[in-house]
Formats: structure tokens, C-alpha cells, sequence
């Protein structure tokens, strides 16, 4: 409730500082939305970093981690190629880029692109402190397995270590949910810079696309995953929903996956139920690889944008590579930040001038908020259906009522 009153005010003082040309208000809406998101990403390294070593050694009492890992891929491949048709269907019913008139002379090619040779450099560190400060989400992700792994191989000489990391896990959650009782300020402030910034003056022109990106993203989030969670999760959509709310609205004001992540992995394992030795490994995982807004529906309703604002007519083949590129391609830039990095590797791939992703930046955060919605709720709904469909979900969680996220119940788990 707080959130959702900050969501107001923030807007009508967003609208305020863009009516009356307010710059102090815009600018102090602005620092203090950047100061929030700045304080959920100073944990993450060390929260990541700790949660995949954590759950590599908690999974070695598993007997199908195997499995679990083969099966996270592949249904989190699903979605991701599912959403991906979703999108191509809207952009070639609404033809979003056909009719409008833009200013091409803000049509420059971005200085950050994305490649295909990103995929190995993305995940393999070339220092392991750079990896920390510069927040690479995946090389940590990938140095953190390497650790757990080597940690189990050593066997009882790395239980003292372990118990070190498993420390630091539980101070970097306690620290972490001081930060998102802060979750209604950092709204305030976020909603209300956006407001000011982006007014209709410069949504107008892409107003039929920035629609498709919403319808898109809505379609995967109460069509896609329902569907998915029902016929071979054997879940009620409801129930989830109920307990993924809290992440899916802090990841939509924050636009930030891997910000969001640490209270993706609470609702998860508290308000859903899914074992917290998979949730560990496949919440941080589906941070930096899972993006059906960003990575499927966005880059495929832009691309077809792109190509209709120059002329250019796409073939089945083209469609195909959006396809390919929107599964596979989210993996290889997740250490990457933002989805320009994604649609700039879709556009290449595809011959289409990269200079039209100069044309979607002025309306890039409006888009981002429901893109990373959707990017948070995929990450959850296909790590609570594995975890259905390999009993590692507590129905009695699941089925109860959504309990509230307080520092007390945190204890209880830890403790537990």
C-alpha cells in the first residue's frame, strides 16, 4: 500500500515539475530514485557471489542437481521462444514503424553494441575484482560456481569457509532489507523522474509501439506463464501471483533485474515455497539469462520497427534469427547492462541499421519498467514450475496465504 500511494504521488508531482518547468523538483525526484537504486545494487555482488557458493554446496545433498539445472534451462528456453513469437505476432499485426514521421537526425548508433564473442567475454572474468566493482552480474555468477564446486571437491577442509560465506549471505539479506523498507521512497522518486523526463511530447510519435510493448509484455505475464504454471506446473496462477506481487512491483518502479533479484529470491522461497537450495541458484541464474521483456518481446517488436521506419521488408528467415537470437542471445550479453545491448545484437544480426535504436531511447525508461516487470515474474514462474515439477515446492507455502516480509520472519528462516 505504501508503494502504491508513492506510485501516485509520484506522478503528480512528476506532472508538477514537467507543467511548471520545476528543474529542482525534477532533479531532487531524480536523485533520490537514483540513490534507491544505487543502494539495492551495492549488495549484489557479495549477495550473488555468496548465494551461488551456498547453493552449489547445499545442492550436492541433492541427487538430481543435474536435472534441476537441464530442466532450468530448458523452461526458461520455453518462455523465452514463446514470448519471442508473442511479440513478432503483435509488430506484424500492428505494424508499428509503417506511417510515422520521427526527426532522423536522432538516429545515431549507440557507443555500447552487443556481439556474439560478448558471450565468452561476458562470462569469463578477466579480473576478479573488476568483476565486483563494474556489478557484472554473470562473471560473478560464474566465478561463484566455480568456487562452490571446487569447495564440495574439497570436501570437510572447506566447511570453515563455507560457514564464512553462509555468514556473509545472512549479513548482506539483513542489510538488504533495510534498503527495500525504503522500496516507497525509492518509488517516489523513480515514478517522478520518469513523469517529468518522458511526457506524451515523446511517447506521441511511438505511441502505437510503446503500446505493443505493453500489450506484449502483459500477454506473457497473464496468458504465457498462467498457462504455463497451470498445464505442467500444476499450480493455480492466482496463488502465485499473490506471492510474486512484492518483486514484480519493485522490479517495474526499480527497472533493474538484478537489483530486484534479492527480493525475487525472498518472495520465492517465502511467499511461494520453492526450496531454497534451488531458489538460490536459479533466481540469480534467471537474473542475467532469464529476460522475456527485454530479450524476446522488446527486440522483436523493434526490429520489426526498425526495418518498417527504413524501408526494409523482413522475410520468414529474418523472423527466424529474431527468434534464435532472442533465446540464445539473452545469455550472451546478460553481464551486459540494459536492453539496448540486446537490441543492438538483434539489429546486427539482421542487417538493419543500428542507427534506429537512437529513435527508442528518448522513450527507453517508460519501456523498461514493464520489460523488467516481466523479466522478474519469468524469473520466478519458471523456477516455481521446475520446482513443481520436481517436488522441491511446499504446497502447505504455496496454498497459504502470502505472508508479509518482515525482518522477524527472516530470522525464523535463517534459523530454521
Amino acid at each position: 500500500m505504501q508503494i502504491l500511494l508513492a506510485l501516485v504521488l509520484g506522478i503528480a508531482l512528476g506532472w508538477l515539475a514537467r507543467a511548471y518547468q520545476l528543474g529542482w523538483l525534477e532533479a531532487g525526484l531524480d536523485a533520490v530514485g537514483s540513490l534507491f537504486v544505487q543502494l539495492l545494487k551495492l549488495a549484489v555482488p557479495p549477495l550473488v557471489f555468496a548465494a551461488i557458493v551456498v547453493s552449489i554446496a547445499n545442492l550436492r545433498h541433492v541427487s538430481n542437481a543435474a536435472r534441476l539445472v537441464g530442466q532450468t534451462l530448458l523452461w526458461f528456453a520455453i518462455s523465452g521462444f514463446v514470448s519471442v513469437l508473442i511479440g513478432i505476432g503483435l509488430g506484424l499485426l500492428t505494424n508499428p514503424g509503417r506511417g510515422v514521421t520521427l526527426d532522423m537526425g536522432t538516429a545515431a548508433a549507440p557507443e555500447r553494441t552487443g556481439s556474439w564473442t560478448d558471450f565468452v567475454t561476458g562470462i569469463i572474468p578477466t579480473n576478479v575484482v573488476e568483476s565486483f566493482v563494474e556489478v557484472n552480474v554473470l562473471q560473478i555468477v560464474f566465478l561463484g560456481i566455480v568456487v562452490g564446486v571446487a569447495a564440495v571437491k574439497i570436501g570437510p577442509k572447506a566447511e570453515p569457509f563455507l560457514g564464512f560465506v553462509e555468514s556473509v549471505l545472512e549479513i548482506t539479506q539483513k542489510a538488504l532489507w533495510w534498503v527495500i523498507r525504503l522500496a516507497p521512497l525509492g518509488t517516489l522518486g523513480l515514478i517522478g523522474a520518469a513523469v517529468a523526463g518522458y511526457g506524451w511530447d515523446l511517447i506521441a510519435p511511438l505511441a502505437v509501439f510503446t503500446v505493443d510493448v505493453y500489450v506484449g509484455c502483459a500477454i506473457v505475464l497473464l496468458v504465457l506463464y498462467p498457462v504455463l504454471l497451470a498445464v505442467f506446473g500444476k499450480v493455480d496462477p492466482r496463488r502465485f501471483y499473490a506471492g510474486a506481487w512484492p518483486a514484480i512491483q519493485l522490479a517495474f518502479v526499480s527497472r533493474s533485474s538484478v537489483g530486484t533479484m534479492p527480493l525475487t529470491q525472498r518472495v520465492t522461497t517465502e511467499r511461494i515455497g520453492v526450496a531454497r537450495e534451488y531458489a538460490s541458484f536459479a533466481i540469480p541464474f534467471g537474473a542475467t539469462s532469464k529476460m522475456d521483456g527485454c530479450a524476446a518481446v522488446y527486440p522483436a517488436l523493434a526490429a520489426i520497427f526498425v526495418a518498417q521506419i527504413f524501408g526494409i521488408d523482413l522475410t520468414f528467415a529474418d523472423y527466424a534469427l529474431i527468434a534464435f537470437v532472442s533465446v540464445v542471445g539473452s545469455a550472451a550479453t546478460a553481464g551486459l547492462t540494459g536492453a539496448i545491448v540486446m537490441l543492438t545484437l538483434t539489429l546486427s544480426t539482421l542487417g538493419l541499421p543500428l542507427e534506429g535504436v537512437g529513435l527508442l531511447l528518448a522513450i527507453d525508461p517508460i519501456l523498461d519498467m514493464m520489460r523488467t516487470a516481466t523479466n522478474v515474474a519469468g524469473q520466478s514462474a519458471m523456477t516455481t514450475l521446475v520446482a513443481a515439477r520436481e517436488n522441491l515446492l511446499d504446497r502447505d507455502v504455496f496454498d497459504a496465504p502470502a505472508v508479509e516480509l518482515t525482518e522477524e520472519r527472516e530470522k525464523v528462516g535463517a534459523d530454521a
